[in-house]
């Protein structure tokens, strides 16, 4: 059965996506090809996601996929993101989520990197937050597929994690709620590695 598309759906979401998209660019929470975003169709069972190989700041109505939630392309030239099998799968297992956005932004990916969870430290981020778990990398050691991602993320009072020497993933109701979760995500861990350098400099020129 051929999948009829709400086309008046599909134009205000790519055009949401590629706004978001840019302004995770000009926040310097993505700055080359890596890192992806969907956001979830109501209309059909699919989604939209950015193509592998495209950067942030190049999305465009022409570029971006259509995704059916069973992995098939529905709409779309060039390939889905390499990520996508499990946004595929967070969408399936967390059912009031609507978008998704994972970065490499610098703070949290370094604070991933050292293997730290990033604490809630400010009331800001324990209040739309809760905790930020650090998710390790795959038993091969490369980078997490769904079955690290999703086993964390299906609990519902979670819409945040930082992976392993790779970035963060930040959930929401909406792409701009996800989007502000990355946000919150990275500002945290700047706090908390200006924390940690503050303690550092003070123990180490005690007054």
């Amino acid at each position: 059965m051929e999948t009829i598309l709400d086309l008046s759906e599909i134009e205000a979401k790519k055009s949401l996506l590629i706004n978001i998209a840019k302004r995770s660019f000009e926040q310097k929470l993505q700055t080359n090809n890596g890192g992806n975003l969907s956001i979830r169709l109501s209309s059909v069972p699919a989604l939209i996601i950015k193509p592998s190989g495209i950067g942030f700041n190049e999305c465009s109505m022409d570029n971006l996929m259509i995704v059916n939630l069973d992995g098939n392309i529905i709409d779309g030239h060039l390939k889905p993101s390499k990520d996508l099998d499990f946004h595929l799968d967070l969408y399936n297992v967390r059912p009031d989520i609507n978008a998704i956005v994972h970065c490499h932004s610098p703070w949290a990916t370094s604070c991933a990197t050292a293997g730290w969870e990033i604490p809630c430290l400010t009331v800001q981020t324990k209040e739309k937050l809760g905790r930020i778990p650090l998710i390790p990398l795959s038993k091969n050691g490369g980078p997490q597929t769904a079955k690290e991602i999703s086993p964390v993320l299906s609990d519902k009072s979670l819409n945040a994690a930082i992976l392993a020497n790779h970035g963060s993933i930040g959930l929401g109701k909406t792409l701009m709620t996800a989007q502000y979760v990355s946000e919150l995500i990275e500002e945290t861990a700047h706090i908390y590695c200006m924390k940690n350098s503050l303690i550092n400099s003070m123990q180490d020129n005690p007054q």
